[in-house]
């Protein structure tokens, strides 16, 4: 499994995964209403865990071998929404599962982050639960589905030298901008490094500088 390395430091936050920290970051989450979250056609996992003592996130590459527009993208485990997923927890912790072989508790589940849209316009819900130790687990990646497992510290997600931006503009000049995470072992990028940066602004408020602006679409005269 690939993860850069890199000094600690106070933006390390090293407690971000500690009693009190879940603690805050789960009524956070609540008092956020995960807004549309009942209605999402899909949803992943936002998987936090510890690589030698050190929290991070865990990503994944998509196969090449899926069909589809997100082939080959990076990712958080997780999909569409079978009709027998009783919500949108359920359906992360099922595709957790069918990817990494990993059977995640409801009880490791911290909540939910609000809706996004993907760029084909599906709603996806994303859901934050602690692994744990990654050392204590045994990930069986189906290679069907996932390419490749990596982790990012925290620690390097929040150096601003790993921190950029793209600007959009749409033909009618609506313009955006969009969060980037790079100098990992891939770049992160689109509905991952959104949902990477909102992560960011959950577990260490303060030390992350929103990059996503999407203003509002004026409406047409």
């Amino acid at each position: 499994m690939a993860g850069p390395g890199g000094a600690g430091g106070a933006e390390d936050a090293g407690d971000v995964l500690s009693g009190g920290s879940e603690r805050r970051c789960r009524a956070r989450l609540a008092a956020g209403g995960a807004g549309g979250a009942a209605a999402a056609a899909a949803a992943v996992l936002v998987p936090l865990c510890s690589v030698r003592g050190r929290p991070a996130l865990l990503f994944t590459l998509r196969s090449r071998r899926l069909a589809g527009p997100h082939s080959g993208d990076v990712s958080f485990p997780g999909g569409r929404r079978d009709p027998a997923d009783g919500d949108a927890v359920a359906t992360a912790l099922r595709e957790t599962r069918e990817e990494l072989g990993v059977a995640v508790a409801a009880t490791s589940v911290w909540g939910q982050l609000r809706t996004l849209p993907d760029r084909q316009g599906m709603t996806v819900a994303p859901v934050v639960a602690n692994l744990g130790p990654l050392e204590a687990l045994t990930l069986t990646p189906n290679p069907d589905e996932v390419e490749e497992v990596f982790t990012l510290p925290l620690a390097h997600l929040l150096r601003e030298e790993n921190q950029g931006y793209t600007h959009f503009r749409k033909a009618d000049g609506y313009r955006y901008t969009l969060p980037v995470f790079l100098n990992g072992p891939h770049k992160v990028w689109g509905l991952t490094a959104i949902v990477t940066e909102l992560t960011l602004e959950l577990l260490v408020p303060g030390h992350y500088r929103r990059k996503t602006h999407v203003p509002p679409r004026k409406a047409p005269a």
